[in-house]
């Protein structure tokens, strides 16, 4: 298995050294030898090194950096004078390409490349300078480079300016660099399958047949007695949750937050004018359902709003607790279950309202939003058109509905209940893994585990990217914790985990080496 990750301990650094004399003293003799058969690059504090391994033997590396003056530039001037102005607004510099001579294959450097492309072009760079070697410009150009100067050097080591723009990469070379990536998202979800009922009518019968097997699957899962099917995301499925509340004119509520959706849910109510206290509970931590009792009885709320499942940190909080809180003190429960809907069986027949989406757990395209409840709402003139629960509730479909987001929906329901079991399977399966022993302790539900890293780790998301394992962590509330996350909704996640368990053997051992 060849793998690639961004160079990071000793042990790395002196493999790289000792490539780099093998190849830049020994094979190319463009440095003078020394006894200890290491060569440090002179830029080596400000480059990063992705390598290659095989297994765990490092195999090839290639240095990247952005700070100037390039090495480039004291060969031939600022390179900016013989490249088009539009090319020199973000310029890095690539160096010191070296694979170990038995290990020159064209997987070998593809997997190199691939490494290098997802890393330079995730960070936006127009162009990337190299000083090709003259015995490898054919490999260069496969690459995409292109000389822009003359060559310089001298006769035993001459070297070609040349450049890759993000436009020739976008154009000529991104889909032929394409790997199979394996997302671990917790949404969207990738389809692996083509998507019909692209021809079919939001106002046909057949639509309407759909539609109607759609809502009572919904409705069966959730046990509730109505559901709004609404074109959206789901902010806006709490948005329309939200908006029942404002028109209702309910008194005064209480919102529980322990994460970023709950915070979000805390944004929105202010939008809409609500009156509410905050039950604010640290990150990733367990409401009190002791302390709630209290605020219930020696206070008048109306209505409590709450997130099921904790996305940001993977919190499952006590719905079944909650429920019983509000039954008792006769508070109006609302929850946002839309990481938890379709990820294990639960009942919202005590909630007043909750929200839903089908690009979650459910595993459908992400477009549609689902808003339940145990009430027909009744029309609120005071509402936008398409906030309004009660055009969702009245039989006719109110606004276009896309047959196919509908048709890839009825598609996906039919896995249930077996899918339950399957996402179940595959937590416990993901448990296994190396590091996963970094997860947050918190309840946990079956659809993503959250771990926080030490600093040793702190490579690993961009590590992953480089070999196409592509984990939740980009999102700032994730990156400012030290956040990752693997989910285990996605339809190819059986492969994923494969290639994911064989990788994170491979990088235990090396970071811990």
């Amino acid at each position: 298995m060849y793998w690639c990750k961004i160079a990071q301990t000793n042990e790395e650094y002196e493999a790289i050294a000792r490539l780099n004399y093998e190849t830049f003293v020994e094979e190319i003799p463009q440095h003078e030898p020394n006894t200890q058969r290491l060569k440090v690059d002179r830029f080596h504090e400000q480059n990063t090194y992705i390598v290659v391994y095989k297994k765990t033997e490092l195999i090839g590396m290639v240095a990247f950096r952005d700070q100037r003056p390039f090495s480039i530039d004291e060969k031939i001037g600022k390179v900016e004078q013989f490249l088009p102005q539009e090319v020199c607004d973000k310029i890095c510099e690539i160096r010191l390409l070296a694979v170990k001579k038995n290990y020159r294959t064209g997987r070998v450097l593809l997997k190199l490349t691939q490494a290098l492309n997802t890393f330079a072009y995730e960070k936006g760079y127009t162009a990337a300078v190299i000083s090709g070697t003259t015995r490898e410009e054919k490999l260069y150009k496969q690459m995409g480079f292109q000389q822009f100067a003359p060559a310089v050097g001298v006769t035993d080591a001459q070297f070609l300016p040349m450049v890759l723009t993000r436009d020739v990469f976008e154009h000529d070379l991104q889909r032929r660099l394409a790997k199979d990536n394996y997302t671990f998202y917790p949404g969207p979800v990738k389809q692996l399958e083509t998507i019909g009922y692209t021809n079919l009518s939001h106002r046909s019968l057949s639509f309407k047949a759909i539609y109607e097997r759609v809502q009572q699957k919904l409705l069966q899962l959730a046990n509730t007695k109505h559901v709004g099917i609404i074109v959206g995301t789901g902010t806006l499925a709490n948005e329309v949750m939200l908006a029942q509340l404002q028109a209702q004119q309910l008194g005064k509520g209480l919102i529980l937050t322990n994460g970023e959706f709950g915070e979000r849910l805390r944004k929105q109510a202010v939008r809409w004018s609500l009156d509410f206290d905050v039950v604010e509970q640290e990150w990733g931590t367990l409401f009190d359902c002791e302390k709630i009792a209290l605020l219930l009885e020696t206070r008048a709320y109306e209505w409590m709003l709450v997130v099921h499942g904790e996305t940001s940190t993977g919190t499952y909080n006590n719905l079944d607790g909650l429920s019983q809180l509000a039954k008792c003190y006769n508070v109006k429960l609302c929850v946002d279950s839309i990481s938890t809907f379709g990820a294990m069986p639960f009942s919202l027949q005590d909630c007043y309202l909750a929200t839903a989406v089908s690009g979650k757990a459910i595993g459908a395209v992400s477009g549609l939003a689902f808003v339940f409840s145990q009430y027909l709402a009744q029309s609120a003139t005071t509402l936008p058109a398409y906030l309004d629960l009660a055009n969702y509730q009245q039989g006719a479909i109110p606004f276009t509905l896309p047959a196919v987001l509908l048709g890839n929906l009825d598609e996906s329901l039919q896995a249930y209940p077996v899918r339950y079991e399957q996402l179940q399977q595959r937590f416990e399966a993901l448990l296994q893994l190396p590091y996963m022993h970094f997860q947050l302790p918190t309840t946990r539900y079956p659809m993503l585990i959250t771990i926080q890293l030490p600093k040793t780790l702190s490579n690993l998301h961009i590590d992953l990217a480089l070999n196409g394992l592509l984990v939740h962590g980009d999102s700032p509330y994730l990156r400012q914790r030290g956040f990752l996350q693997f989910a285990v909704i996605q339809p190819d996640f059986d492969d994923a985990l494969v290639r994911l368990n064989e990788m994170l053997h491979y990088y235990e051992q090396i970071i811990e080496a």
